[in-house]
């Protein structure tokens, strides 16, 4: 299965909001443009050299106390887009990424079968 195609198996919430990710221990303002269980696609305002396969800390601010947080990789580059791949996300990231989908979903569902199939995939 290649990575576009698995992209596809889980829903992606269209998201536009200012994060933070931290690469190489430098932080950059950046803009999800969506998220999923399975990563993230960004966009970045300045010169930023960035390589596929580093390692990637984001935080999306969703409210003063409400905040997703993944540690990702990055997947590809496309101009000032980049798209993470998460390696790791908390519980407390995962539970407000549902009130996420759920809020934007059509299902309210979909994130359950996005979580059966991630954990299938282990």
């Amino acid at each position: 299965m290649n990575n576009s195609t698995e992209r596809r198996q889980f829903w992606r919430a269209d998201f536009h909001a200012p994060a933070h990710a931290t690469v190489l221990g430098r932080d950059h303002a950046v803009r999800v443009l969506d998220v999923s269980l399975k990563g993230a696609l960004i966009e970045h305002d300045g010169d930023w050299l960035v390589r596929a396969g580093q390692l990637c800390h984001l935080r999306i601010e969703l409210a003063p106390e409400v905040v997703i947080v993944m540690e990702s990789r990055v997947a590809h580059i496309d101009g000032k887009h980049i798209g993470l791949r998460c390696d790791k996300i908390d519980l407390d990231s995962i539970t407000h990424l549902r009130q996420l989908v759920e809020h934007n979903a059509e299902d309210p569902h979909v994130l359950d079968r996005d979580l059966v199939k991630l954990v299938a995939k282990g």
